[in-house]
């Protein structure tokens, strides 16, 4: 069975630290996994990114940067996930609607249902199966960009200490509205944890699924 399984968080939270380890694992038992990230994935996307996260365009318009996030999802999905759930397997992805939602959407203040709008026309019914929320308090997810040199700065890094508390916000209110569907991992704990609680979550997402689709 095919599976679309996001991660999310706020600048920071080791979610995509976390993803190559859950990839891994997961291997191990058995699945084939495709690892992906937004906005990117592929050639198109990565190029759309390096756009949207270039520091020195700091004239972008918040609506502009929704709608470069919005067409960068769509080809990703069209040219990469659906090829890769069709095949049968479960797609990690970092990132996917829910970021748009915390950041364009509740933190740029421009309406979480107008961004996803916008973004229900980019991915059809693609929606993720399982969301993982990895939950940090910005002031240390920012610390801890600060502390790794081998990390990319980009333009949301640099963003105000308010401007991230309210993409926490955004995201805190998806939970509450989602909650059959994200799951809170705290990010922060120490590593082996924070992998720990995300893997436990999937395994038993995919146990219940395979459950439901076979009940005998």
């Amino acid at each position: 069975m095919s599976y679309l399984i996001n991660l999310e968080g706020g600048e920071g939270s080791g979610k995509s630290t976390v993803l190559k380890m859950l990839a891994d694992e997961l291997k191990e038992k058995g699945f084939s996994v495709v690892c992906t990230r937004e906005p990117g994935g592929i050639d198109i996307a990565e190029q759309i990114r390096n756009v949207i996260l270039n520091r020195e365009n700091t004239a972008m318009d918040a609506r502009t940067e929704a709608l470069l996030y919005a067409a960068a999802r769509r080809q990703h999905l069209v040219e990469k996930i659906i090829p890769a759930l069709e095949a049968g397997s479960i797609v990690l992805c970092d990132r996917y609607i829910d970021s748009s939602l915390a950041y364009q959407g509740y933190a740029r203040g421009l309406g979480m249902e107008e961004i996803f709008a916008i973004n229900k026309f980019a991915i059809d019914d693609y929606m993720p199966e399982l969301t993982l929320y990895f939950d940090v308090n910005p002031k240390v997810g920012l610390a801890r960009i600060e502390r790794d040199t081998d990390r990319e700065i980009n333009r949301l890094d640099v963003e105000s200490m308010k401007f991230h508390y309210k993409v926490r916000e955004g995201y805190l209110l998806l939970l509450s509205q989602n909650s059959e569907r994200i799951r809170l991992i705290n990010a922060e704990n120490e590593l082996d944890i924070v992998f720990a609680d995300a893997l436990e979550t999937i395994v038993r997402f995919i146990e219940e699924r395979q459950a439901t689709a076979d009940p005998s």
